[in-house]
């Protein structure tokens, strides 16, 4: 197994054009992951910054669509939206926690919206 990398994809596939990622992993999981969850949830500088004080939170990409998946060497895939968006390498690892762990990450960002007087768009 590939250094830093405990979960293997099986299958990616964009779905509903453009609208869900569906990732199978090698040990059966299988998630279906909303393209505004992928993009607001960005692994990417831009959205995370450099440190969490940094962090940015994404408003306004409910419409937002999967337009590429591009595989990085054998432990990521380069996303890009239809927004413009591209410069987050998603781990498989990465991938992984944010299908195992959708309701809690989801419940952050909707209460950060909220707190920050954002919607959904």
């Amino acid at each position: 197994m590939q250094q830093g990398a405990d979960h293997w994809p099986t299958e990616i596939r964009v779905r509903e054009h453009g609208s869900v990622l569906k990732i199978q992993f090698i040990g059966g999981e299988d998630y279906e992951l909303s393209a505004e969850y992928l993009r607001v949830s960005s692994p990417s500088a831009e959205v995370r910054g450099h440190s969490p004080a940094e962090k940015k939170t994404v408003a306004g990409k409910r419409q937002v669509r999967i337009t590429q998946v591009t595989p990085v060497g054998n432990y990521a895939a380069r996303l890009v939206f239809d927004d413009g968006h591209d410069s987050g390498l998603y781990t498989w690892d990465y991938l992984f926690d944010l299908g195992q762990n959708f309701a809690a990450h989801w419940q952050i960002y909707l209460d950060e919206l909220e707190a920050k007087h954002l919607n959904r768009g």
